[in-house]
């Protein structure tokens, strides 16, 4: 496996919310993590990018146990994160935010960037504007641009459609799809999951922060428990 999170449990101040967890994915596929709120989906994304440490597991990345690792560590290895909340620098321009993505970066920023925008005309039109006077969408694209700066194998998207209208956010989940398929590994934490589901290679149901179903996405959404308890009906 690309990605191998093995019986995490993990929490907040001795807290555990999530519980015996197994999060899996291959390269190059888009996973997707739903279930009830509070069930623990965004605290297990946390831990797999190192944010929260682990009370049990551990967190194997392309064939390495990545489990002592610190974020920016992560990174280095091939990680990127976008955040719910917090995502984008509001007070510089889109080209700015863009740029400060590939910090990590020692060349051929300028190529990348021009690659954000082939995927992201929008921000193209908008590298001079202020990053705050962005419409919701347009903020998402240019976190999910920024994130890109890095050059990652494997991206981890925390509520990515949270805030926007149903247009932006079949939009914005056509280009996870694009994404994937430049080779990106995705995985994603997301309320709206008869939507994830539908993108996704595989999917795991959380509730109370333990495993309930894992499945591809297509027999998820076929699954009659599932659609009753989780996605409603």
């Amino acid at each position: 496996m690309f990605l191998n999170a093995s019986n995490i449990s993990c929490g907040y101040d001795k807290t555990k919310i999530v519980e015996n967890c197994n999060i899996f994915l291959k390269k190059g596929r888009i996973a997707s993590i739903v279930g009830p709120n509070g069930a623990g989906k965004s605290t297990a994304m946390k831990a797999i990018f190192g944010l929260l440490p682990l009370y049990e597991g551990n967190v194997f990345f392309n064939n390495e146990n990545i489990s002592k690792l610190k974020p920016q560590e992560r990174v280095l290895k091939g990680m990127s994160f976008v955040p719910q909340t917090n995502n984008i620098f509001q007070s510089m321009t889109v080209e700015e935010n863009l740029e400060m993505g590939g910090f990590i970066r020692e060349n051929g920023i300028k190529e990348t960037i021009n690659q954000v925008y082939d995927l992201f005309p929008i921000l193209k039109d908008k590298k001079k504007q202020v990053a705050e006077n962005l419409s919701g969408g347009q903020r998402q694209q240019l976190a999910f641009g920024r994130a890109l700066m890095t050059k990652p194998n494997f991206l981890m998207l925390d509520e990515p459609s949270a805030g926007v209208s149903p247009i932006v956010m079949e939009d914005l989940f056509k280009k996870i799809i694009d994404i994937s398929r430049q080779g990106v590994s995705i995985l994603m934490v997301e309320q709206n999951a008869k939507q994830a589901l539908k993108i996704s290679d595989i999917g795991f149901v959380l509730n109370q922060g333990k495993n309930k179903f894992t499945d591809s996405g297509k027999n998820l959404l076929s699954n009659n428990e599932v659609r009753e308890s989780f996605l409603g009906g």
